[in-house]
């Protein structure tokens, strides 16, 4: 990056970015979604416009704000007015309903929600059970007198100055996928926020007249830190999708004049199985970033001229590894440590791992505020997670020799068969070997023998036929004994997160079927 103050750390905020931004590009696109553009300029002015009113409502440092809130302008404007006045922003899953919907909201402890009037649906029936909102604010019409409106907080004239803060203090709550169970919150600071994204910036190689595409949530890192910051720190451009849609994410790309866009979950698999098209290379992409990575990596960039790139993160330690923009890559590495960093595998009494052991990936940032400051309200969880100053992802992997890091699953993503600790992640890429199977997902079921069996999850390729008897026996003559899976079910779709993540707890919850086929029985 070009831009040294905020790389040297003077001032590291978004709000002292965008101060910087202004004084540099006033008149540059900022922001970008279907309801229009908005400049530098005017994203500063419009959020400080909407600070002094929230300032005047009695939100101010330190207020938890939650947001239930589709991808738009708006919620981009009442993101930035809160960090303006050291507020803490707290945006929520838009999926959520009932129960999952109140344990959120209850975590993140907000005395405020703002919300799209489209989602009053699903809040107006869970309001009674969450008596500490002292205050909804709706955008769109409220059509309810107990609820305010956000056009409201638009009219007045005022702008409210850039409250100091500390750059470690709370900025922002984003909420763990909940993919295993309850969400939890990670607590983010200002620091956080702003390193995630100027780094970003720096190891893609962003630049000034890049338009970063995406088309997944801001209530995900993807979206808020790696878009929108990340423009932010280069100058250029986020361009905003309500929400991913294989059929019209091109049009979208196009639309939006994309120039960088990320991928997550499934989001490769579902593009590449829509039909080619003449198509297919008529856009101005030039770098496509994210995980995973399918082994059909270099087909997929033959087929729509657009390299892709990995990286390693997580929402509570942020990105410490990119696969080189310019530099050597390794096949299955998820990429390089980067300096700012340090990565190690470990056992599991933390003691270090040497080169090419599997164990579980830890990290720290080498300067304050690179990972999560713990998990809100949840003392006992961030004690877990944070050992000895090291921050323990819980996924497993390997370093080499030369700092790549090879992802090979969750370490909680076991099944215990038998006498045998066997990976998800490992039957799951075993499957995927088979030229028929699109997605896969594996998770263990209880066994009449006690501990559990091994169940597969099965979506096939477009215009593939395949047997769970003929995939049995792929796995059989593939695969030791103790991996090979007892029960398949082949299904047209698995149940995914707004952000394409397989939710295994669902697959777990399904158990066994009548659709479900059994390798056992057919043996007997």
């Amino acid at each position: 990056m070009t831009h040294g103050s905020a790389e040297n750390g003077d001032g590291v905020t978004v709000t002292a970015m965008l101060t910087r931004a202004v004084a540099d590009t006033p008149d540059a696109v900022f922001l970008r979604t279907h309801e229009g553009d908005l400049t530098y300029r005017e994203v500063e002015r419009r959020s400080a416009g909407l600070a002094a009113a929230f300032s005047q409502a009695g939100i101010g440092a330190g207020s938890c704000v939650a947001l239930l809130m589709h991808n738009s302008l708006d919620q981009v404007l009442v993101w930035f007015a809160l960090m303006r006045l050291g507020a803490v922003h707290a945006p929520l899953n838009t999926a959520l309903l009932g129960d999952r919907l109140v344990h959120a909201l209850r975590v993140a402890r907000a005395s405020v929600l703002i919300a799209d009037a489209e989602l009053l649906t699903v809040l107006t029936p869970v309001l009674g059970r969450l008596p500490e909102l002292d205050r909804v604010i709706v955008n769109g019409v409220p059509g309810d007198r107990r609820f305010e409106d956000l056009a409201d907080y638009r009219r007045g004239t005022d702008l409210a100055p850039v409250a100091e803060v500390d750059e470690l203090a709370a900025a922002t709550m984003l909420f763990t996928s909940g993919t295993t169970g309850p969400s939890k919150a990670c607590v983010l600071s200002h620091r956080y926020l702003a390193r995630q994204g100027q780094l970003h910036a720096k190891y893609m190689g962003l630049r000034a007249d890049d338009v970063l595409y995406c088309p997944f949530p801001l209530f995900h890192i993807d979206a808020a830190t790696l878009t929108v910051v990340a423009a932010l720190a280069c100058r250029g451009t986020a361009a905003l999708g309500r929400r991913f849609s294989a059929s019209r994410f091109w049009e979208e790309v196009r639309a939006f004049d994309a120039s960088v866009f990320n991928f997550m979950g499934a989001t490769l698999t579902i593009l590449w199985k829509q039909p080619p098209g003449a198509r297919d290379r008529d856009h101005r992409v030039r770098l496509a970033w994210g995980v995973p990575m399918p082994e059909w990596q270099r087909g997929w960039e033959e087929r729509f001229g657009i390299p892709l790139r990995q990286v390693y993160g997580l929402t509570d330690g942020g990105i410490p590894v990119y696969d080189p923009v310019d530099g050597p890559r390794k096949p299955g590495a998820c990429g390089l440590v980067i300096p700012e960093f340090d990565v190690r595998i470990v056992n599991d009494r933390g003691g270090p791992l040497p080169s090419g052991s599997v164990g579980e990936i830890v990290i720290r940032g080498r300067e304050p505020g690179l990972v999560m400051n713990g998990y809100h309200a949840m003392p006992e969880a961030t004690a877990r997670v944070f050992q000895n100053g090291w921050l323990h992802t819980g996924d497993l992997g390997t370093l080499d020799d030369d700092g790549y890091l090879t992802f090979e699953g969750r370490l909680s993503d076991s099944i215990r068969r038998r006498g045998e600790n066997i990976s998800a992640y490992e039957v799951e890429q075993l499957l995927l070997r088979h030229p028929a199977v699109l997605e896969a997902a594996a998770v263990g079921v209880p066994s009449e023998l006690t501990e559990e069996d091994v169940k597969v999850t099965v979506v096939l390729k477009p215009g593939t036929r395949l047997t769970p008897e003929e995939l049995h026996a792929f796995c059989r003559a593939t695969a030791p004994g103790f991996m090979v899976p007892r029960y398949i079910e082949l299904v047209p779709v698995l149940p995914k997160t707004p952000t394409q993540k397989i939710e295994k707890f669902r697959l777990r919850q399904d158990g066994i079927t009548s659709t479900t086929w059994d390798g056992e029985a057919r043996q007997r």
